[in-house]
């Protein structure tokens, strides 16, 4: 068994990291209770498929649906079809609706919650009108109705680039909201993950932004679940989940900051921007793409919290936040990368492969920053594969050779 990782640097300098054990994490015996919380999953293409640049993705459905199923067994919820899958980074139209289907039956069978992304990325044109963002936005709504899956409103390149006022956003998230017949989570995507979305919901700063936001809920009484805020920015998120409505949850996409937004007041020690005295919401529950690569601690972490027991949480899942920050590391939107290749270290898929070819968007030396903070998080479920693999991994591309 191979005892140690080696880590390269930018420099190419070569070192050795011992091998840490598995976290020993058990999975729950019933629903998790203190915390609702969604991985927002990845997909695994056919290895020997044309994933190529602009191609249409070709799925492998065994793996891509097993994990799924991985994810269930620790008691989380599925967040599909979502930036994550490679939304607008080489998952087509055609893939996202097989995509949503495929995922909702496997929800169904494993007794899952499944929420899935509804956007306007079908409309091939550029620049279409608000009523046509608004006929995109509700066809896939309606799909995914139809499906079975919980809604989430995902953020629309077209929206943002013909609305010029808060007053647009309004108009089109209310003619959609009106048309929902289940309850549906919006989602804040910032300009980290996607630099097109520059302006959303009307303003450049997220004070001034975070009024539509809020006046939008407040304006489709019973339509709105929950938002997902990925601002990467603790200081709103904790601002906005505070003005909620009753019964709308913050479910946190803040994957630099989240120990903290989640722990809330039920971790003293933990960090995040003081909550206003006398206030009703004291955390946040979890959507968030790094719970994909992280199962199995995100799992163990919420049940510590179930059995109070707060600084067990802050030990299991405090170490995990360096390792996401590397792997949400500028260009933050090539994160899918680093849950693609924790996927593969940890065995769920066969080979590190993307569609669009994107498991060439970080280098070496990054994906080993990831190898070292994994294992000393305690993330990776069998350390002696993962480390077979990562050794495969440099021999091939010509390292320490």
């Amino acid at each position: 068994m191979t005892e140690h990782f080696t880590l390269v640097a930018a420099d190419g300098g070569l070192s050795r990291v011992a091998l840490n054990d598995a976290g020993v994490y058990t999975k729950p015996q019933k629903a998790l209770r203190s915390r609702v919380a969604y991985a927002a999953a990845h997909v695994v293409p056919v290895v020997w498929g044309d994933n190529t640049p602009g191609q249409p993705a070709q799925i492998d459905w065994d793996a891509t649906l097993g994990f799924r199923r991985a994810v269930y067994s620790w008691g989380l919820g599925v967040a599909d079809a979502m930036d994550t899958a490679q939304r607008n980074m080489g998952l087509d139209a055609t893939a996202v609706r097989e995509l949503i289907s495929r995922s909702a039956e496997v929800a169904r069978e494993e007794g899952g919650s499944v929420v899935v992304g509804v956007n306007t990325d079908h409309v091939e044109e550029h620049t279409i009108s608000l009523d046509a963002v608004i006929d995109a936005y509700k066809e896939q709504l309606h799909f995914t109705e139809e499906q079975g899956a919980g809604p989430v409103l995902m953020a629309s390149r077209h929206l943002a680039r013909v609305a010029t006022s808060a007053t647009d956003y309004l108009r089109v998230y209310g003619a959609v909201l009106q048309a929902a017949t289940t309850p549906v989570v919006l989602h804040w995507l910032g300009t980290a993950f996607d630099p097109e979305l520059a302006g959303y919901f009307g303003a450049d700063d997220w004070e001034t932004a975070s009024n539509t936001l809020v006046r939008i809920i407040e304006e489709n009484p019973g339509k709105v679940s929950g938002v997902k805020m990925s601002l990467l920015n603790a200081e709103s998120e904790v601002a906005v989940r505070e003005r909620l409505p009753e019964g709308v949850r913050m479910y946190t996409g803040d994957d630099f900051n989240y120990v903290g937004l989640i722990g809330g007041a039920d971790v003293p020690a933990a960090t995040q921007p003081a909550a206003t005295p006398g206030a009703t919401r004291t955390h946040s529950d979890a959507l968030l793409g790094a719970f994909a690569a992280i199962t199995p601690v995100a799992s163990a972490a919420i049940q510590a919290l179930d059995a109070g027991d707060p600084d067990e949480y802050l030990r299991i899942l405090g170490p995990t936040e360096e390792l996401s920050r590397q792997v949400f590391a500028a260009p933050t939107y090539f994160y899918k990368t680093g849950v693609a290749f924790l996927s593969w270290l940890n065995g769920h898929q066969s080979a590190f492969q993307m569609v669009g070819g994107l498991h060439s968007a970080r280098s070496i030396p990054h994906l080993s920053r990831i190898v070292e903070l994994a294992n000393a998080a305690n993330a990776l479920e069998d350390p002696s594969l993962a480390a077979a693999r990562w050794s495969d991994y440099l021999r091939l591309n010509g390292v320490g050779a």
